[in-house]
């Protein structure tokens, strides 16, 4: 049980409860507060009152702000390659296959199950503290939040587009310089499962530069500026670079001219977008020092690239 104390501020005489818990305690969410609120689980001078009610100033405010259980998922012990702990934050490198969050065909076996194996506590915060995620086919940089007030803080800065996110991708055709789409996305028009630039969607931006170049294909890094579902494989396929394996956005298989042996033989059997979250940079919730994580690619990506290079030499 986690009981904070506070005198209301006489500037904020006149405000709601729910208004100035805001203020007081800025490290919960305003929806979170309003749910306590509700709850009976806020006294004002030890009355329990509703969230409208206006505060004179002065008053003392206790809160209970002990989290409720609010993921059921089962707890699994599944490997997982944490890149940093504290008591507010966990960072992990989450490998391609692994499914972020459990849903129909994966109730089991999901990156949520094994965090709740390495911290039970987890439970008590939306989605195990997961918030935001990358695809199940897609390696690299997650951040998880182990207070409410950490999740609060990583929720806003994600919202204030104040995080850093850059991806590794490799996509087919030769790039001549990098750029920017943006380009609104929404729902495939027929497709369901499929993400599409569409007019009527939300605002998706994302800016890419070349890393490597290669005579069929190229290494980008790319920033996002904002979070769409499948944003950079629809905007890498918008502008006719789709991204090398992916099965839903990359089109029909065909094999690049010039290619050695082994070069086919690992683009036949990249069955994954190549697709790597490889730096995470954000404001700690708990020191507000700016934290920076990299992560070198996946063991098929990098194979990959090797390949293309080999393949250079072989046709040099």
């Amino acid at each position: 049980m986690t009981i904070l104390t506070a005198r209301v501020p006489e500037e904020l005489a006149g405000m709601r409860l729910d208004q100035c818990l805001a203020e007081i305690f800025p490290d919960y969410s305003r929806s979170k507060l309003q749910t306590w609120i509700k709850a009976g689980r806020v006294l004002v001078d030890g009355e329990v009152l509703k969230g409208r009610e206006k505060l004179d100033g002065g008053e003392e405010v206790e809160l209970d702000a002990e989290a409720e259980i609010v993921i059921e998922d089962n707890a699994e012990d599944i490997p997982l390659d944490i890149v940093h702990e504290d008591d507010s934050l966990l960072i992990v490198n989450k490998p391609a296959g692994l499914v972020v969050h459990p849903a129909v065909g994966n109730w089991s076996g999901t990156l949520v199950n094994a965090l709740l194996h390495h911290e039970p506590n987890l439970a008590v915060l939306p989605r195990a503290g997961i918030v935001h995620r990358i695809d199940k086919d897609t390696s690299g940089l997650l951040m998880i939040a182990k207070t409410l007030q950490a999740h609060n803080s990583l929720v806003e800065q994600l919202q204030e587009r104040s995080i850093e996110r850059e991806y590794l991708a490799l996509v087919k055709g030769w790039m001549t310089a990098g750029g920017t789409v943006d380009e609104p996305i929404g729902r495939h028009p027929v497709e369901r499962k499929r993400n599409a630039v569409r007019r009527d969607g939300k605002e998706a931006i994302t800016h890419y530069r070349l890393e490597q170049r290669f005579k069929r294909h190229t290494l980008i890094r790319v920033k996002l500026e904002t979070g769409r579902t499948h944003q950079i494989r629809v905007h890498m396929a918008h502008i006719n670079y789709p991204l090398v394996g992916d099965q839903i956005y990359g089109g029909r298989f065909q094999m690049p001219a010039e290619c050695n042996p082994d070069l086919a033989e690992a683009l036949r059997r990249f069955k994954r977008q190549a697709l790597h979250a490889a730096k995470l940079g954000l404001e700690h919730p708990e020191t507000g020092e700016y934290c920076e994580w990299s992560v070198a690619m996946p063991d098929d990506m990098q194979n990959l690239l090797k390949l293309l290079a080999e393949n250079e030499l072989d046709q040099a």
